[in-house]
């Protein structure tokens, strides 16, 4: 039986009318998921001890890429893969509450912030009439927004566990990593 859920380019049999969403769609996935799902009786902390740090890009399966099972690492996305405050929360929960040691940061090829700019926060600002509070964290060079990243993570006070902090950029194009030297 498989775990997946069906593809949505595909044609869906006894489809719903029109006004159907995507998140319906998602939620009767989810139901056809939990009929046959097995409860795999383990506990929230990683089997492999590891915290994977990637972008959002949808075009990236992690798990795939690298091998792993459910249960293996926490996974941690965002936009760019950049190691902001947030994510340095979650590797601090995931170090020091759940007990992983190792962090794997995962840039890639044709990243959607390597188009963007600061300027992005000006426009919203000017279109919602509120300033993020955030930053964009666009980037030109990939391997040196890798680079950055990794410094954030093996300085950062928070983080106990920074011996083990390894940064790639996954080339969307082939799917292999290609490690970043953090001296460079």
């Amino acid at each position: 039986m498989s775990t997946h859920a069906p593809r949505f380019d595909q044609p869906v049999r006894n489809a719903a009318p029109a006004t159907e969403t995507v998140i319906d769609r998602l939620l009767e996935s989810n139901r056809a998921y939990a009929a046959g799902f097995v409860d795999p009786g383990m506990g929230a902390r990683p089997v492999l001890r590891v915290a994977v740090v990637a972008c959002m890009d949808a075009r990236i399966d992690l798990h795939a890429a690298l091998g792993l099972e459910l249960g293996d690492c926490h996974t941690i996305r965002n936009a760019g893969g950049v190691v902001t405050d947030d994510t340095i929360r979650s590797l601090t929960i995931s170090q020091r509450a759940l007990g992983t040691r190792s962090v794997i940061l995962i840039h890639h090829t044709g990243c959607g912030l390597q188009t963007l700019t600061e300027e992005f926060r000006h426009e919203l600002e000017l279109e919602v009439g509120q300033r993020p509070a955030w930053a964009v964290e666009a980037f030109r060079d990939v391997d040196q927004d890798v680079r950055q990243s990794l410094q954030r993570v093996r300085t950062s006070p928070f983080l106990p566990q920074t011996d083990d902090v390894r940064g790639f950029v996954f080339d969307v194009t082939t799917g292999l990593l290609r490690e970043i030297d953090p001296q460079r």
